[in-house]
């Protein structure tokens, strides 16, 4: 089970939102690299950024401190990014700049077109963010709900080359009430690729109840404001995840 620390990025900074309000943003350290590095050191395999600003300008805005993660972790690390991702050419300085998985959101769903050749050009390298509310999935920084089915939409993606797909119950995101185990594995039972769990983690009791149904194609979790709050300690839960994998 992957713990994946999130890194969000607002004018540069680490911060936190509540449930994806620019308004209701908490920072949490000014030097990404450093925060890249404490993540690291306690036992991630993996990290997850989204680029705030990007995601409302339509194109990545922290570039500087998108690079000094980069430099900062090298190649060992995967990195994955969120955030303004709406056009090839973005996606292929992504991907040459370091990143390892890009993370396609709002245009997987206002645009398929651009998602299916994404998926033709830098196969193994696409993620699809699949941000939820009763099962209906929302775009715009959440701010739009659709009529698209979370399900339906991720079959469809899945046939077309997904990597992942990150599905976040947005109701939740941000607010330590626990993560919405029943709807992640509903929707990784109805596909063949992995599904990562976001948006409410809260506590040691979310990692054993995700553990539990790593085997349904649960591959990991974002774990965002708990870890930043003290509401959960990363280094632990990552050694009890992994613990309960072996069991």
């Amino acid at each position: 089970m992957l713990l994946i620390p999130a890194i969000d990025l607002k004018d540069g900074h680490c911060v936190r939102l509540k449930q994806g309000d620019m308004d209701q943003s908490t920072t949490f350290g000014e030097d990404p690299a450093a925060m890249a590095r404490r993540w690291v050191d306690a036992g991630a395999r993996r990290l997850h950024l989204v680029d705030l600003n990007g995601a409302f300008a339509g194109k990545p805005q922290n570039l500087a401190a998108i690079k000094s993660i980069l430099r900062e972790v090298g190649d060992d690390i995967p990195v994955q990014l969120g955030g303004g991702i709406r056009d090839l050419d973005t996606i292929e300085r992504c991907i040459d700049g370091g990143l390892r998985y890009v993370i396609i959101g709002t245009a997987a769903v206002k645009n398929p077109g651009f998602l299916k050749d994404a998926c033709t050009a830098f196969g193994g390298h696409i993620i699809v963010g699949l941000d939820a509310k009763d099962g209906k999935v929302a775009t715009d920084g959440w701010s739009k709900l659709t009529g698209h089915n979370v399900t339906d939409l991720a079959k469809k993606f899945e046939d077309w080359g997904v990597e992942s797909i990150i599905y976040t119950d947005i109701g939740r995101d941000g607010m330590l009430s626990g993560i919405n185990v029943e709807a992640t594995v509903r929707l990784a039972q109805a596909v063949t690729i992995p599904v990562i769990a976001s948006g409410g983690l809260g506590s040691m009791a979310d990692i054993d109840a995700l553990c539990a149904v790593e085997s349904e194609g649960v591959q990991g979790v974002i774990c965002g404001r708990a870890i930043y709050s003290g509401d959960l300690d990363f280094e632990a839960a990552q050694a009890r995840a992994d613990e309960l994998s072996l069991a």
